[in-house]
């Protein structure tokens, strides 16, 4: 069957594969569109399994609030320039849709098959990384940043109050934790292993302190204990200090907000989502 320079064209619209690929795939197909359209996803396909092997170290963060739950979707692929691509980003919104109508918690088949033909026509490795759905308390509020990067966020829930200065508070939680990082939510959550690790860390630096040599030993865990506890607020999310309030922690921003809002506030979330991590 022959075929015409405007059957190649809507084949490489249909497609996005390139000229003579098309061409080569209506001639394999005696010039039947469908025919070639499946060809060449299936070559595609081929093409992108060899490649399942690279390297996904860039991509972004997707997130939406529907209401009571906030639903992340991460995806990742080979190159800055895939991740900042229009189609790219057009699919990490069409996931967070098919997540949210479909009830999904984690990822599907169907977010994997929602790639494919992405794959083929953009020739990269990617990956749907991450799906998570993260509850909005009954009696709460929550809130949710990206970075400009798309590849660091935030997802903070406080429970005890919907007032609105309690959701910007949230907000700002989340701007807090996208900026400091924090490894934990409070030294409640630090594992005893991590603990007893840094405080070897912390006595073998000051056994090498000669500022140290001959104090007494219950002077030392005195700052073997200070130091230990100096290391855990930086880390912890609650003992931190305020992003916009560098005179108050976490938590006494958290009580000074509830007192304003006459209620007790917890944090039920405070997350911190990193690409790749």
């Amino acid at each position: 069957m022959a075929f015409t320079a405007n059957d190649i064209k809507n084949l490489r619209e249909m497609t996005g594969a390139g000229m003579m690929e098309c061409k080569k795939a209506l001639t394999e197909c005696n010039g039947n569109i469908d025919e070639a359209a499946k060809y060449l996803k299936e070559k595609g396909l081929a093409a992108a399994a060899k490649r399942a092997d690279r390297a996904t170290a860039e991509g972004r963060l997707f997130m939406r609030q529907d209401g009571n739950k906030i639903y992340v979707v991460e995806m990742t692929c080979e190159t800055d320039f895939v991740a900042n691509n229009a189609d790219f980003i057009a699919l990490g919104e069409k996931m967070l849709d098919v997540t949210i109508a479909k009830g999904y918690t984690k990822v599907e088949d169907e977010h994997n098959k929602m790639l494919e033909d992405l794959k083929v026509s953009i020739r990269e490795n990617m990956n749907v990384a991450k799906v998570e759905v993260i509850d909005v308390p009954a009696n709460g509020v929550a809130s949710f940043y990206i970075h400009s990067d798309k590849k660091t966020g935030a997802v903070v829930a406080i429970d005890g109050s919907t007032a609105d200065d309690v959701k910007t508070f949230a907000y700002d939680c989340c701007l807090h934790i996208a900026a400091f990082t924090p490894a934990y939510t409070s030294k409640k959550d630090v594992p005893e292993s991590y603990i007893a690790e840094q405080k070897e860390i912390f006595k073998a630096q000051m056994d090498q302190d000669e500022k140290m040599a001959g104090k007494p030993d219950n002077v030392k865990e005195g700052i073997l204990q200070g130091k230990v506890n100096k290391h855990l607020a930086e880390i912890c999310f609650e003992d931190q200090m305020f992003v916009k309030d560098d005179k108050k922690t976490v938590a006494a921003k958290l009580a000074e907000t509830g007192k304003a809002v006459g209620a007790t506030l917890t944090f039920a979330t405070s997350k911190l989502f990193v690409l790749g991590k």
